[in-house]
C-alpha cells in the first residue's frame, strides 16, 4: 500500500498481510509541468492529472522493450506536482535482475503513453493534457529529472547461506523523494509519451527496420504512424488472408527491376478536407454529441413591464457509435526471408493503405447518407452552364437561409468532376480555368476564387473534393464544420505462430462519424 505525506510527498511501501516484504518498487513516475527533451529532440511536458489513476494497469518493462516485461504498476496516486507509482515485480529471472539493479541505484523510470489530448506551441514543444498510460519502464537515465525510484523492497534469499532466518538488509525509505521534481531538462533517454508532430506516413522499409529492431524504436515508429493518420452505425471491416511464397512468385530471389508498382493511391480526400478529430477517450462503444434543437429567443418588448420573449433551449443528446476498421494477413517465414523486395515491407504498407481507403469510404458514406436533399437539380449541358449555376446557388441559399453560414466545400464523384471540367462559357472557354504553375487543372481546387465568404459569396470558390469513394453522380455542397470525423489509429498488431512458421499481422483503428446539422450538407441531383 502506498502511503503519502502531502507536505513532503514521501512514499513508503508497506509489507503484505503475511509480514513478508513485497517485490515492489516505488517511484515518481512523472513530474508534472516539467520539460524534458526526448530522443527525437522534441520537448515534452505532462500537465497535472494528465495520467489516469484507474483503468488497465500499465505494464512494467525494462528499457521500453515490450519483450522484457518484469511486472505491472499495482498502484497509481496523483499528488500535487507528480504521479506516484508502485510497481509489483514478477518472480522471474528478469524480475530479479530488475530488483537488483533498482536496489543498486542503476535504474530510474520513464513512462510510455498514447497521448489523447495535447497542444503544440510555436516552438514545436508538446504539452500533454490527457494520455492513455501504457507502460512504465526501468531505464538507466530518465527523460525527466524527477522521474526517480524512491524505494525498493524485495524478499530474495541469499544463496550463499544455509540459514533462512538471516534477515536481509532493508533499504530505508528515501526522504523528501518527490522534492526531486524540478524543471531541469535532461536531453537523453527516450520516453514514449510523445505527441508527434505532423509527418508523412513511414515507408514500408522504415516499418521493417523498426519491427526487427524492436523495443523503443518500434514503439516510436508505430506511435508516429498512429499520430499521422485523425456514427450512427456499427461495423467491423476486416480482410484476412494468408500469404505464402506461392502467392508472391514475382518477389522470389531473381532479377527484379525496381520496387513493386503501386496501383492504388492511399489518400483520404474526404477525411483530409474535413479533418480527423481525436476519438473521445471513453471506455465505451459510444459517446454523446450534443446539438441544439431549439434556440432561445429575443424580440422587441411591446411595452414596459410586458413579458419579454422567452424560449427554453432544447439540447439533443446524440449517440455516436464507434466503428472498428481492421485488416489482417498471415505471412510465412519463408515469404519474409526469401523474397526481395521483402514481402513484409509490401504487406505492411498495403495494410496501412487499405485502412486509409476504408476509413475514407466511411466518411464519404456519412456525407451522402446524412446530408439533406437540396431540392435542386443540375441538368447537365456542356455548352450551357446556367443549370449548374442555378443548382450551386440553390444549395448554397438553402444553407445560408437556415443558418447564416455559407458553404465552403463541394464533394463530387469522379464522373461529376469530369462534367464540371467540361463546362464551357458562351465563347467555348472552360468555365473552370487551368490553375497552378505547372499548367495542370487542380483536382481539388475549382476556379480561381479564394473561398465562399461574406466578401465573396461565389460557389466557384468552394473547395472541390473529388473522391472515388463516392457513388457516380454524387454532388454535395456543404459547410465542412458540420461534418465530424473521429479517429483513433491503433496501428500494427502481430503474433508469431512457431507451429506453422507464420506471422499474423493486423492493422486496425477506431472511427466514428457525425453530421452535426444536415441542413448544412445539401445534396444536388443530376439529370
Amino acid at each position: 500500500m502506498i502511503r503519502l505525506v502531502a507536505d513532503s510527498i514521501q512514499v513508503n511501501a508497506q509489507a503484505g498481510e503475511d509480514g513478508e516484504p513485497g517485490r515492489t518498487i516505488t517511484a515518481v513516475a512523472v513530474p508534472y509541468d516539467t520539460w524534458a527533451t526526448v530522443s527525437d529532440g522534441t520537448q515534452v511536458r505532462f500537465m497535472q492529472d494528465s495520467l489516469p489513476v484507474d483503468g488497465k494497469a500499465p505494464r512494467v518493462f525494462m528499457y521500453h522493450d515490450s519483450t522484457k516485461p518484469v511486472g505491472i504498476v499495482a498502484e497509481r496516486v496523483q499528488v500535487e506536482g507528480a504521479m506516484m507509482a508502485e510497481m509489483r515485480i514478477s518472480k522471474t529471472a528478469l524480475g530479479d535482475e530488475a530488483l537488483t539493479l533498482a536496489a543498486d541505484g542503476v535504474f530510474d523510470v520513464s513512462v510510455g503513453v498514447n497521448p489523447i489530448r495535447f497542444e503544440e506551441d510555436e516552438k514545436g514543444r508538446i504539452t500533454v493534457l490527457e494520455a492513455e498510460w501504457l507502460e512504465l519502464s526501468l531505464v538507466p537515465i530518465p527523460a525527466f529529472a524527477g522521474a526517480t525510484i524512491t524505494e525498493v523492497k524485495a524478499s530474495q534469499p541469499d544463496a550463499s547461506t544455509d540459514n533462512p532466518e538471516t534477515p536481509q538488509e532493508e533499504k530505508p525509505p528515501m526522504e523528501d523523494t518527490a522534492a526531486a521534481v524540478d524543471a531541469e531538462m535532461v536531453p537523453t533517454a527516450p520516453i514514449h509519451a510523445q505527441a508527434k508532430r505532423k509527418f508523412d506516413i513511414p515507408s514500408a522499409a522504415e516499418y521493417l527496420a523498426a519491427f526487427h529492431t524492436g523495443g523503443d524504436v518500434w514503439h516510436r515508429v508505430n506511435e508516429a504512424f498512429v499520430e499521422a493518420s485523425k456514427s450512427k452505425q456499427s461495423a467491423l471491416q476486416a480482410a484476412a488472408g494468408d500469404v505464402a511464397t506461392t502467392n508472391t512468385p514475382g518477389l522470389l530471389n531473381q532479377i527484379v527491376l525496381g520496387p513493386v508498382f503501386q496501383d492504388l493511391n492511399f489518400i483520404r480526400p474526404v477525411v483530409n478536407a474535413v479533418g480527423a478529430r481525436a476519438m473521445p477517450g471513453t471506455p465505451s462503444k459510444t459517446f454523446t454529441r450534443p446539438t441544439i434543437t431549439t434556440h432561445t429567443s429575443a424580440a422587441v418588448q411591446s411595452a414596459e413591464f410586458d413579458p419579454v420573449s422567452a424560449t427554453t433551449m432544447v439540447i439533443a443528446a446524440n449517440t455516436v457509435q464507434k466503428q472498428t476498421v481492421a485488416g489482417q494477413v498471415t505471412l510465412s517465414a519463408q515469404d519474409i526471408d526469401f523474397t526481395d523486395p521483402a514481402a513484409l515491407q509490401i504487406v505492411l504498407n498495403d495494410l496501412a493503405g487499405e485502412y486509409l481507403i476504408a476509413t475514407d469510404n466511411i466518411a464519404a458514406d456519412a456525407i451522402t447518407t446524412g446530408g439533406a436533399v437540396s431540392g435542386v437539380t443540375w441538368t447537365v449541358d456542356q455548352d450551357n452552364p446556367e443549370s449548374l449555376m442555378t443548382a450551386l446557388y440553390g444549395a448554397a441559399v438553402n444553407i445560408l437561409s437556415a443558418t447564416n453560414f455559407a458553404p465552403d466545400h463541394i464533394f463530387v464523384s469522379p464522373n461529376v468532376w469530369e462534367l464540371l471540367g467540361r463546362q464551357l462559357d458562351v465563347d467555348k472557354r472552360p468555365l473552370f480555368p487551368y490553375a497552378g504553375a505547372a499548367g495542370l487543372m487542380g483536382v481539388n481546387a475549382a476556379g480561381a476564387a479564394t473561398g465562399m465568404t461574406y466578401a465573396s459569396l461565389n460557389p466557384f470558390g468552394l473547395r472541390l473534393v473529388a473522391d472515388n469513394n463516392f457513388a457516380a453522380n454524387t454532388m454535395v455542397v456543404a459547410r465542412g464544420q458540420a461534418i465530424e470525423f473521429y479517429e483513433q489509429v491503433r496501428g500494427i498488431m502481430s503474433v508469431e505462430s512457431p507451429s506453422t512458421l507464420g506471422r499474423v499481422f493486423s492493422y486496425y483503428g477506431y472511427v466514428a462519424t457525425f453530421i452535426a446539422d444536415n441542413t448544412q450538407v445539401q445534396k444536388i441531383a443530376l439529370a
